[in-house]
């Protein structure tokens, strides 16, 4: 899972810039956005039948720098056996960030409640998160996947097959933690990104 500080931003979501920030609407302070949050996180959990778990709610904000530059937010969790990330940069503060993203859950409560699971599944694959890339630790992607033979570019069946072999433990629904598979995944992913053509 990603780290709470500083903040792990997940691959593949792009930043905004902080001159094209804007101011929000929201009246809200950190302590009860940061309530909203937990609470909607909880209430999506309920409202889909799917427990959530292992929560990271990662920022660059410390005792000695409540509003630091970076007021990005990024929300991991477990849900439906992977991991994932809702990531939100667009305002200056760290508690609308927090907010923007309790309305995001809010969203897909109301999509539970009236489409049910499945509708909630489609809207949501755009929220499984690649890891930061402090997850991936001091290794490569290939070695991540066995494939680290230096020099050797490995084609996509191979790829494919190492990926498919490695899940056969790390899939949750196979004992494993989803935070393993979002890696491997993660890894799967920027390998096939960095074949030629």
């Amino acid at each position: 899972m990603a780290q709470a500080y500083p903040l792990a931003w997940p691959i593949g979501i792009p930043r905004t810039d902080a001159g094209r920030r804007g101011a929000s609407q929201f009246k809200t302070v950190l302590d009860p956005a940061l309530k909203n949050v937990s609470n909607s996180l909880r209430r999506f959990g309920e409202a889909t039948g799917k427990t959530v778990s292992n929560i990271v709610i990662s920022t660059n904000y410390t005792l000695g720098d409540r509003s630091p530059r970076d007021p990005g937010v990024a929300v991991w969790f477990l849900w439906d056996g992977s991991e994932r990330c809702i990531a939100v940069d667009r305002y200056p503060k760290i508690e609308h960030n927090l907010q923007a993203i309790h309305h995001v859950l809010e969203a897909r409560i109301v999509e539970a409640r009236h489409g049910g699971l499945q509708i909630v599944r489609q809207t949501f694959t755009g929220f499984v998160a690649l890891p930061s890339p402090e997850m991936f630790g001091d290794k490569t992607p290939g070695q991540l996947l066995g494939l680290d033979v230096p020099g050797r570019i490995y084609t996509r069946d191979e790829i494919v097959a190492a990926h498919r072999e490695l899940a056969k433990t790390a899939h949750p629904d196979r004992a494993g933690e989803g935070g393993d598979m979002a890696v491997l995944n993660a890894a799967r992913d920027a390998m096939l990104k960095g074949l030629p053509g």
